[in-house]
């Protein structure tokens, strides 16, 4: 199946798993894992897609035309997803980064609770299209954080984001950061890159200065 378009009809668990060429088109639902320890292929889905996706994913990208479900880009190490609408819990969970691999997601919608918990690296990005008058995750965004940055489109931060957790106003640098992945967003699902730009954005750090102080010991 390597260097040649794949279409599959039918659901099922692994679909591209360790892929490291070809393009693969899901017009169904997937199974489970979908990409799992993707290495450098393309899948792209054309509906809603289930739990841990791209899950332990090197290289390569992942689009989904819908929503996915929990454990999207579950200890990711690069590549990118992007997700139309919505995703589940734990989303972005173990993320890390080496050297020039970053891993990207990108969520168009909102996210459920525990967005990037344990990120050691990595960028995630929520758009919150659709959400703007609400926070756009759910409850204990970024616990364990200890690398990587979380960005949120929004005004509304989350109530109970952890002690290990620093929050501030996205900069003009932050923002052209985030451009070429809104746009990459908008050229596959639609939308205006320059009004998405122009809104409000917190970005979430991890305090470098003792990450697990409140969660583990205080030393």
């Amino acid at each position: 199946m390597q260097g040649q378009q794949v279409t599959f009809e039918i659901g099922q668990r692994y679909i591209g798993a360790g892929a490291s060429e070809g393009r693969y088109a899901v017009h169904q639902v997937p199974g489970n894992a979908l990409g799992a320890y993707l290495d450098g292929a393309k899948i792209e889905v054309f509906c809603n897609a289930q739990d841990a996706a791209g899950d332990t994913m090197n290289d390569g990208e992942i689009i989904i035309h819908g929503n996915s479900g929990d454990a999207t880009g579950y200890a990711m190490r690069g590549g990118s997803i992007y997700i139309e609408k919505d995703a589940g819990y734990r989303c972005g969970i173990h993320m890390k980064e080496y050297e020039s691999k970053v891993p990207q997601i990108v969520i168009g919608g909102r996210c459920g609770s525990f967005l990037g918990e344990y990120q050691a690296g990595g960028i995630i990005l929520v758009l919150g299209i659709g959400w703007e008058d609400r926070c756009p995750v759910g409850n204990f965004c970024g616990t364990g954080m200890h690398g990587g940055r979380i960005y949120l489109r929004t005004t509304h931060l989350p109530l109970d984001l952890p002690e290990q957790v620093v929050v501030k106003q996205a900069s003009a640098q932050d923002l052209e950061q985030l451009r070429p992945l809104i746009e990459k967003y908008c050229a596959c699902f639609g939308g205006e890159v320059e009004a998405l730009l122009s809104s409000h954005y917190y970005v979430l750090t991890p305090n470098t200065k003792n990450p697990y102080k409140q969660l583990y010991v205080n030393n």
